[in-house]
């Protein structure tokens, strides 16, 4: 079985958030002008990118929130000077460089998005809420695999470690997202730690255009999946429809990283700390890009090192 590396196809195009007075972020969500640095830069998620994209233009006028995409050009400039960066593609890359950020004391990143909560104990950082999301599986809907698809959690582990090969007689080609996404961390912990077969491909999560053969088959946002169908974001699900896995999806709660030091700033707490932060206040901008508004929304409990 061939082991397919993919690279996503392009960025977000622009679409008007009728009935909410927002714009969805246009092509590259960046901020429009390099000199756009704003309050606080922040970067990381793919799976969140969209919806803190939306949050950046809808509260304060946009001139608060820079946030960053994971994928475009390999650098992104946050502040004027000294702050050029690699662009952190996923959560734990955001995290990553987030921390960097801390370390050199260069104020280059103030936050981090992340689809996973701690992956090391520790209090250095704090993951702040603020809406959930599920996740489960995508195949083509053209394919046999679309017959009623619903795994279980023991099916995918075997799928990922390589021993269930086929499924409704179709060759499997299971793919998994890029190194440094919060949703392989994820879905890899929700489905029992697989060791990781050689017949398991690369792809850009989130992006259907990329399960291009009959036996794809990848862990999928149903957040992102349902802002792309309904042209929210850049409709890239391509031919792509969601299964179950046993028989509904996992829930998880999505977040933005912060330096635990900096909870008592006056911006941080203002922009994301408690349900009345203004990150919190924008259910209709959450809402339309496919999340849903949890009651958690802005507490600072979870902490952890990376």
């Amino acid at each position: 079985m061939n082991v397919k590396t993919r690279v996503r196809l392009g960025a977000a195009v622009g679409a008007a958030a009728l009935g909410l007075g927002i714009m969805a972020p246009v092509a590259s969500a960046d901020p429009a002008t390099p000199t756009d640095y704003r309050v606080l830069a922040g970067a990381g998620s793919d799976t969140t990118q969209d919806v803190v994209n939306g949050l950046g233009e809808s509260i304060d006028g946009g001139t608060l929130i820079a946030s960053y995409d994971a994928t475009g050009s390999s650098t992104v400039k946050t502040r004027a000077a000294n702050c050029a960066l690699t662009r952190p593609n996923g959560s734990s890359a955001g995290i990553n460089a987030l921390n960097s950020s801390i370390d050199a004391a260069t104020g280059c990143l103030d936050f981090a998005r992340s689809s996973r909560g701690p992956a090391a104990a520790g209090t250095d950082l704090t993951w702040i809420p603020f809406a959930q999301d599920r996740v489960t599986v995508a195949v083509r809907g053209d394919s046999p695999l679309n017959a009623n698809l619903n795994l279980t959690t023991a099916q995918l582990k075997s799928i990922y470690e390589c021993t269930l090969t086929s499924l409704n007689g179709v060759p499997l080609t299971p793919l998994l997202p890029q190194a440094g996404s919060g949703t392989l961390t994820f879905f890899l912990g929700e489905i029992g730690n697989p060791v990781v077969g050689a017949c398991v491909g690369t792809m850009q999560e989130h992006n259907g255009v990329q399960l291009d053969t009959a036996g794809d088959i990848a862990p999928y946002s149903v957040s992102q999946y349902n802002a792309q169908v309904s042209g929210a974001v850049n409709d890239r699900h391509g031919a792509t429809v969601l299964g179950k896995v046993n028989g509904g999806a996992f829930s998880r709660d999505v977040y933005n990283v912060v330096p635990t030091a900096k909870l008592n700033d006056a911006t941080i707490d203002a922009t994301f700390t408690g349900s009345d932060s203004k990150v919190c206040a924008e259910t209709d901008v959450i809402e339309f890009y496919g999340f849903t508004t949890i009651a958690n929304c802005g507490a600072t409990v979870l902490k952890g090192e990376r």
